[in-house]
Formats: C-alpha cells, structure tokens, sequence
C-alpha cells in the first residue's frame, strides 16, 4: 500500500475538503489498538532511517526531509510532534513552531523568516504551522492585500521546488479537523484547569471564521500541491489514526531516499589490532 498516493492532494484550483470526511481511517490498521500497535512499531523503523539519514549527511550527502503540519487549533499539530517525532533521536530532528509574525520579520518579505529554519542535511525538519499561514490567516483576516496573497500561492511553490532542487523532501500534511470534533477538544480543554494553558479565547472567535478558514485552505492545497511538494490530507477526528498516517508518510518517504550508512575511511583489520594492543 502506497499512504501518500491514497492521501495525495491533486493539483487545481480548489480542493473539496467536504468530500473528506475527517473521522476516516484510510488504509489504516484496523482498529485504535492495532493503529497504536502499528504506529509503534513505524517508530522502530523511522528512528533506524533516520540515523541512517544523519549518518550518511557527515560524508557529504545533503538529503533531508521537513514535515509541515497544518491545520485548525486542536488539529494535533503540537500531538503529531509529541507522538511521531517522540519516537526518534531528538539530535537528528529540527523543530520549529511558527507564531504570528514579529515586527523583524515582518519587515522582511514573508518567506524569509521560514529560510532561517530550514534542516539541515540530514536533519528531519518539523514545521509546526508555516510559510502557510501567509495565505491562510493573512487571507481570512486580509493581513495583505488580495492581490499580494494570490501572488504569494506562485511564490511558495517556487520557494519549494527550489528546496527540492537543494535535496529537501517536502511532506506537507493537513489535518483535517471536523467543526464538530474541534469544539469538543476544546471544551475538554475548559473542563481540564491543566489545559487552560493551551485554551485562548480567541480560538472561538476563529470558529466563526471556520467556513472561511476551510476555503482558505481549500484554495491553498490545490494550488500548492505539485510534484515537488504535495500536500496530504489526513483525517484528524481519530488521533490515532491521524498519528499512525504521519508516521508512515515518513516511513514511505524514507525508504524511498534509502539512506546508507557511509564506509569508515580506515583499515578495520588494523585499527582492531592497535586496539587490542591499547
């Protein structure tokens, strides 16, 4: 089974984001206990590739890969990170969550802040939320002027196929919250005094924004997902499963770039011998 082809975002001018449905479980194990069993084992096999993908950058390979996530608060951004890149070697992965924009990066044009966090060769890139955000929000609450933002959609896959040009792989997920399910996260988080932390009261007000926000994200994927850099919508009701579909997009992704550990530049036999000798 090839997740990436099943969840793989055609390219257009606007996706239909009703005609997914954000509780289903394709090409997924069963149920929530073989899904965590499954996701479980993914980690095993992620955590060997990706040594082997940091291990092949010390002799010049300039691989890597960056996962961006994407999607409404309480879509599992910050639970994909805790779940699926918990399960690698932290020294080999670059994590960065984008807030609203300061005042110094607003003075530079929008894609400049998200070069400054790019991985390195090697290194597993997460973004959590993105160069996105710059014709998402800045769409729906007209931070830019129209005409700017449509210009933005051509520059961003520019700015990506530029990346791929220089060996980044792009695994760009959305995950695809129902307004059902983002109310009832929500409401958890009022109910827990733990939670209320990760609660703003702005999030309500972004929910009456929600048929807007979908269309802004229904324009972006379609428009924004190319070769180079497709997008993958993964349904995010379901935690598990939404866990268990990132991580083997990862594990796809990987196994196609098959890293190799590099050869040692020194004679085994004798280094052996000196060191018995030590």
């Amino acid at each position: 089974m090839d997740l990436r082809a099943l969840l793989r975002v055609s390219g257009g001018e606007r996706t239909d984001l009703g005609g997914h449905d954000a509780r289903a479980t394709p090409g997924g194990q069963g149920d929530k206990a073989a899904g965590l069993a499954e996701t479980a084992r993914t980690g095993e096999r992620l955590a060997g590739l990706q040594e082997r993908l940091w291990a092949a950058s010390t002799a010049g390979d300039r691989r890597r890969v960056l996962l961006v996530l994407q999607g409404m608060d309480t879509s599992g951004k910050g639970g994909t990170v805790k779940h699926v890149i918990g399960l690698l070697n932290p020294s080999g992965c670059r994590i960065h969550a984008f807030k609203a924009p300061t005042k110094k990066e607003r003075a530079h044009e929008f894609l400049w802040r998200i070069r400054r966090n790019l991985p390195l060769p090697g290194e597993l890139g997460i973004f959590d939320r993105s160069h996105y955000e710059d014709v998402l929000v800045a769409r729906v609450r007209e931070l830019a002027p129209r005409a700017e933002i449509e210009e933005r959609y051509g520059a961003i896959n520019a700015f990506e196929r530029e990346l791929a040009d220089d060996g980044v792989t792009l695994v760009k997920c959305f995950l695809h919250l129902s307004h059902e399910e983002q109310r009832d996260r929500l409401l958890k988080r009022l109910d827990d005094p733990d939670k209320h932390w990760k609660f703003s009261t702005g999030d309500i007000d972004d929910r009456a924004l929600w048929p807007a926000y979908q269309e802004a994200y229904e324009i972006a994927l379609a428009r924004c997902s190319t070769g180079p850099a497709p997008w993958y919508v993964i349904p995010a009701d379901r935690k598990w499963y939404r866990n268990w579909a990132i991580s083997r997009l990862l594990l796809e992704t990987l196994e196609e770039l098959d890293p190799r550990y590099p050869p040692g530049d020194f004679d085994v036999a004798r280094a052996r011998e000196r060191l018995l000798k030590s």
